[in-house]
């Protein structure tokens, strides 16, 4: 069965068929690095690693490209506020970007394009689209002729007479058509800036990515991927850029995540809920708030908050108990043969179940049912009173390869227990063994009040902290 992919140019889920075979060039946007990204951000990050790491898992070779915005608007006014020179509050958020979302399970992408080490290309791309008549110089700023483009509005499904009706001439541009949209902006004085053919200035939001993707990629590529909020204008501006310039179809595929909301309200900065990843991660497991993610439909509006993380925690803790318990039950597992084929086949069957709902436009939350429902089997089995080393292996090699398709860690951090710790486990379980329960319960609830939580299984003593 082929991958479907829900493609926003036809709104509909299409089989994947890449231009060249076993081969996958993908570009997903990036964030602007003025700041830590808060778990918007985070989501295309976390997303789109995860339908990379799908891809590679069904023996796609990806070429991954997401770009750094390192020079815009926001990047200028936070250098003028803090009395740092762009650059080097770029470098600093760069570097906290990496930091924040390796923590979530991310790979990097095969290249980190940065605008400010492109602009030759950048401004290349805007001569090439004036030379044609699809943009024009004004007064020391570039815009891009929207119009010329015939086909503008398609990946957003607006006609180019509704979107007109709505746009204005901000105070200060020097367009012909409210709809332009610009691709040089003349530099303010003070400003970072870089020589051009038309005066000191720096490149518009847009240009930027189709300039990247044409020099990593080239001029057509097979995904295009980003948060919904790009859709319009953003990617429905790079569409007419370089397909423009080029005359060929810019990205087959276009992907899209859906926003987060943050306690059921929409996040914003007005409203006071804008959360970054980096304090996210002071107080919680990043595995889980990866997890979380994976567990609604990446199109799909997700909403964030304590109870709904602290719920995801303790679901990914089930999972991880029961591979915890496999892995204490093979050692004292047989290699009997006479039952193995109906769990082996329930394993297999889970397999399949999985595969089957991640080539449904990568649906990871169906995907995660398949752990729950693993993990329960894995209960299920561990009920018997003999078990065989063959299925136990089974088990374990389907949690490790599902797990590390979603990016997902099974191990669980343990702090060291001290030596006063260690030793009263050891004599409750000497307790226990001389039917001496009094005593054992007394060292259970010591040990409750030093915060060590005790659990009586049938692969032996267990613990954790409270």
């Amino acid at each position: 069965m082929a991958i479907q992919i829900y493609n926003t140019l036809t709104r509909s889920k299409e089989d994947f068929n890449p231009l060249e075979e076993g081969k996958v060039k993908m570009y997903v946007c990036g964030p602007t690095v003025y700041n830590y990204i808060h778990i918007g951000n985070a989501r295309p990050a976390l997303v789109f690693d995860t339908v990379r790491r799908y891809l590679e898992y069904r023996g796609y070779d990806v070429q991954y490209v997401s770009n750094f915005t390192d020079v815009d608007d926001k990047l200028i006014k936070a250098a003028n506020e803090l009395g740092e020179e762009v650059p080097v509050i770029a470098d600093r958020f760069i570097q906290a970007y990496f930091e924040d979302v390796e923590a979530l399970g991310c790979k990097r992408a095969t290249i980190h394009p940065r605008v400010t080490e492109n602009m030759d290309i950048i401004i290349d791309f805007i001569e090439a689209l004036v030379e044609n008549g699809f943009a024009y110089e004004s007064n020391g700023d570039v815009y891009y002729h929207t119009r010329s483009f015939d086909t503008y509005g398609k990946l957003s499904h607006q006609s180019i007479d509704e979107l007109r009706s709505g746009a204005r001439i901000a105070i200060g541009e020097k367009k012909q058509d409210s709809l332009d949209f610009a691709l040089w902006k003349n530099a303010k004085e003070g400003e970072i800036s870089w020589e051009s053919p038309w005066g000191k200035g720096r490149p518009g939001w847009h240009i930027e990515c189709s300039a990247m993707v044409k020099k990593y990629l080239g001029d057509t590529i097979d995904i295009h991927a980003g948060g919904q909020d790009l859709t319009f204008p953003h990617h429905e501006n790079e569409i007419a850029q370089s397909e423009a310039l080029t005359g060929k179809t810019f990205a087959r595929y276009w992907m899209h995540n859906g926003y987060i909301n943050i306690d059921n309200e929409k996040m914003s900065k007005s409203l006071g809920n804008f959360i970054t990843v980096n304090d996210i991660l002071k107080i919680h497991d990043p595995q889980v708030l990866r997890f979380f993610m994976l567990s609604v439909h990446y199109r799909n509006p997700i909403n964030y908050s304590e109870e709904v993380l602290e719920n995801t925690r303790a679901g990914l803790e089930r999972i991880r108990t029961s591979y915890e318990n496999l892995q204490h039950r093979i050692a004292s597992s047989t290699d009997l043969t006479d039952t193995n084929d109906n769990w082996l086949g329930k394993v297999t069957e889970l397999h399949e179940q999985f595969v089957t709902d991640m080539d449904d436009d990568f649906n990871t939350a169906n995907g995660i049912s398949v752990l729950f429902e693993l993990s329960k089997q894995a209960n299920y089995y561990l009920l018997e009173k003999t078990t065989s080393a063959a299925v136990i292996r089974a088990f374990l090699k389907e949690f490790e390869e599902l797990f590390g398709v979603l990016g997902l860690s099974l191990s669980i951090k343990k702090e060291l227990l001290d030596d006063e710790i260690e030793a009263l486990i050891e004599k409750r379980t000497q307790a226990r063994k001389a039917r001496n329960f009094q005593l054992a319960d007394e060292i259970r609830d010591q040990l409750k009040v030093m915060n060590i939580i005790l659990e009586d299984t049938a692969q032996g003593i267990r613990w954790k902290r409270g």
